[in-house]
């Protein structure tokens, strides 16, 4: 069965809703597994006043007893504390859309009359239930050794410097140290003072993350059909995030101004009877399928619509030229991204696992990933004589 998940609730609504289908029985987990990348969502250098009010907890109602998943879907909520100042307030209407938000493709895709009901599904706050099912995922895919980080590698315009042969369990304390969760700190302190810019001007910072998945077998993923390619999957993953706009495997564009001798991983034994790669710049895929490599995924967010300064746009019970309306939000969440990030990761590859191994328990499960074929001689046997295709 494919992993899949739902999730329901509105910014404002009462609460937070997930469920998740597909995950196999006997996989330890606790609300605190899941309520741990709740908070680390919620802290950042940028966010807006929202991460004051809400602090966030999951509460399982399903699939999951005596701390172990049963095998049955998965429910977690999570409660908008924020949703007693909402509940019993008649709200003004919105009528002036957002460039870059869903304000205005929303109404006219569902016929809306407001576009507040736009804003309330369409909000980041859906990403909450992301995160909770990514540390699900994450409880899983940790029973095998693997294992999903994150940190910014660029806030606006600068960059982090991160060297290509990195440690990145490193690069990934040093970020979690870091209100702005980079590993670089002389990166740190000018990504500080450009949000700091920000919001002196009243203005808005996006940036890249870089999201690395460590132990993953080769083999996840294939190349026969264009859905079945697992760094597609990844990708499509990453820009269903809100305000992220691109992705990329390893280093995609930048080295597609590059030769193919300074792009490609060479391939030499290992000495120990197996192969290895002389670099990773594929970012761990050949062929939309695992090599074994650590997993390397780096994504585009774009600066956050809402604006304090606010924006020109039209009123559309008017008719005339307007400015938006502000409505709370953080100058700069990209910080606050990295978890969910790592959640659709986590997602992802879980599914990629479970349609690999197969089976309904982790019992199943762990003897067949001890079983898989690695990057050794001995799991690739060669016949080594003439053959025919053999249609007729």
């Amino acid at each position: 069965m494919p992993l899949r998940f739902l999730t329901a609730g509105e910014s404002h609504g009462p609460q937070l809703t997930a469920i998740l289908e597909g995950m196999p029985a006997g996989v330890p987990l606790t609300t605190d597994d899941i309520t741990r990348d709740l908070r680390r969502r919620q802290v950042g250098y940028g966010s807006g006043g929202r991460m004051h009010i809400e602090q966030d907890t999951a509460r399982i109602t399903a699939g999951v007893m005596a701390g172990k998943t049963t095998g049955a879907p998965i429910a977690v909520t999570v409660d908008n504390r924020d949703f007693k100042n909402w509940k019993d307030k008649d709200i003004d209407p919105i009528t002036i859309p957002r460039p870059g938000h869903a304000d205005l493709t929303g109404a006219l895709k569902y016929g809306y009359r407001e576009l507040r009901v736009s804003l309330e599904r369409a909000s980041a706050r859906e990403t909450t239930m992301r995160v909770a099912i990514g540390a699900i995922c994450k409880q899983f895919l940790a029973q095998f050794g693997i294992q999903v980080l994150g940190y910014v590698a660029q806030i606006g315009d600068v960059k982090a410097n991160i060297p290509d042969d990195a440690d990145f369990r490193a690069l990934f304390a040093a970020a979690e140290q870091s209100d702005v969760r980079t590993p670089d700190p002389h990166a740190a302190e000018a990504m500080h003072a450009a949000i700091h810019q920000a919001k002196v001007d009243k203005d808005t910072l996006g940036g890249v993350m870089e999201l690395v998945a460590l132990g993953v077998p080769p083999g996840l993923g294939s190349h026969v059909h264009y859905d079945r390619r697992l760094e597609a999957r990844l990708v499509a993953a990453m820009v269903s995030i809100q305000a992220m706009k691109g992705a990329e495997i390893g280093r995609a564009f930048e080295m597609a101004g590059l030769r193919g001798s300074q792009v490609h991983d060479e391939l030499e034994p290992d000495g120990a009877g197996g192969i290895r790669r002389r670099s990773n710049r594929a970012g761990g895929f050949e062929g939309g399928i695992t090599t074994g490599d650590p997993i390397i995924v780096r994504v585009a967010m774009k600066p956050i619509a809402t604006m304090l300064r606010g924006a020109d746009s039209v009123n559309l019970a008017t008719g005339e030229a307007a400015r938006t309306v502000y409505e709370r939000s953080d100058f700069c969440a990209l910080p606050r991204a990295i978890p969910i990030g790592e959640a659709m990761m986590a997602f992802v590859l879980a599914d990629a696992l479970l349609e690999k191994l197969g089976g309904d328990s982790l019992e199943e499960q762990l003897p067949r990933f001890a079983a898989l074929r690695r990057n050794r001689f001995a799991d690739l046997p060669m016949d080594n004589t003439a053959w025919r295709f053999g249609y007729e």
